[in-house]
């Protein structure tokens, strides 16, 4: 039997928000907690140093781009993802299946995994549940993913009904594979994924199916992937009720304030988006009052910092009319400077979620932040 590595702090009195501890290899995660992402072992512009010092324990990298180069063996010499890029807290891998749903020219699925060709130089391989374990066991990850299949907004149910099963009879592969993997030693967790796109008959399924398995954790997939926002909402309502108490939840591929707060009133745990980072490099920061776009003139000449209310080093350090410039003059150090701004706000938000859970105040935390931030928002457009 697996040990349990979650353990509910609080629960707030007024939904299903809670507060958490979750125990891994490199350390202990306090949730509900947002990961960033860091595709090929690194979040982009940002030193590990960095995450650590804003109170990341936990990011994410992508099983399908280290799959691909360096390559499981190269990671696997330097000591694990760890050793290879120095951050020496918690992994969570993928399983690389997100990417290939992304890449449907590139894919072919069988029951027996998806062979596809690399978006790099067009070689061919194939992902299985069994070596989906095998190479992330190689990167040593702390939290791996099962294989899995995400269809996609407005499938058929015929088609979301095959990939349910698949995703099901891979989940249960994959398990049999890292129970082998721990017995040699590997110490990290296997987690399975919620499927059944847009039905509720496939996600009750799925969310039985996925359960059965007992595994360490579990994860809703398939949400946030161009659906509109009311059936996001619906849907993430109806699958997180369906899921057990007892196990970490991982809500895949959100980080907005608004998709946050929603996942966290329904008992979500952890969460993961490239958002924070990609929209900073591309001009758009995080602020207490909304989101600015620090590309536009008037900004030109404002030297406040970018949140008056934030107590990141960016906002002590720089003006608004500095990282205009750094960024107008494609400097590098805008996109540094602009990540830790906006992945300091995604840790200081947890944090205020957290501290409103436990004091039994997280709706009327999330009415106020939302009602500033989205006011913000509307005075800027």
């Amino acid at each position: 039997m697996i040990e349990s590595i979650f353990q509910e702090m609080h629960r707030d009195p007024s939904c299903s928000a809670r507060t958490g501890l979750l125990s891994l290899p490199h350390g202990n995660v306090q949730t509900p907690a947002f990961m960033p992402v860091g595709t090929n072992a690194t979040v982009k512009a940002v030193e590990p140093r960095d995450l650590e010092s804003m109170g990341f324990s936990l990011i994410l990298a992508n099983t399908y781009h280290l799959f691909l180069r360096p390559g499981p063996e190269v990671i696997s010499k330097a000591g694990g993802l760890h050793g290879f890029s120095g951050w020496q807290k918690n992994f969570l891998t993928d399983s690389g299946g997100f990417q290939i749903f992304s890449l449907p020219q590139f894919r072919k699925i069988l029951d027996e995994g998806v062979r596809f060709k690399s978006h790099i130089d067009g070689s061919s391989h194939i992902l299985t549940p069994e070596n989906v374990v095998d190479i992330q066991t190689a990167f040593n990850s702390d939290i791996q993913m099962a294989l899995d299949i995400c269809a996609p907004w407005g499938e058929s149910e015929n088609k979301a009904y095959r990939a349910t099963m698949l995703t099901y009879d891979w989940a249960k592969r994959a398990k049999t594979q890292w129970l082998s993997q721990r017995e040699s030693g590997y110490q990290g967790y296997l987690f399975g994924i919620v499927q059944g796109n847009f039905f509720r008959e496939l996600r009750k399924m799925s969310v039985e199916q996925i359960a059965s398995l007992d595994l360490p954790g579990i994860a809703i997939g398939g949400l946030s992937i161009g659906e509109p926002k009311e059936a996001y909402i619906e849907y993430l309502n109806f699958t997180a009720a369906l899921l057990p108490s007892d196990k970490p939840r991982y809500l895949m591929g959100i980080g907005t304030p608004d998709y946050i707060i929603e996942a966290v009133r329904n008992g979500i745990d952890i969460f993961d988006c490239v958002y924070p980072t990609r929209t900073a490099r591309n001009g758009l920061l995080f602020t207490s009052k909304g989101q600015i776009t620090i590309k536009k003139a008037m900004y030109k000449k404002d030297f406040e910092p970018i949140d008056p209310d934030c107590s990141c080093r960016v906002c002590k350090t720089y003006t608004r009319a500095y990282l205009h410039h750094l960024f107008r003059n494609n400097e590098i150090l805008y996109s540094m400077l602009a990540s830790q701004h906006n992945l300091h706000f995604m840790a200081d938000f947890a944090s205020k979620i957290r501290q409103a859970i436990q004091a039994d105040s997280f709706e009327s935390f999330a009415r106020g932040f939302l009602d500033t931030y989205n006011a913000g928002m509307e005075a800027q457009e």
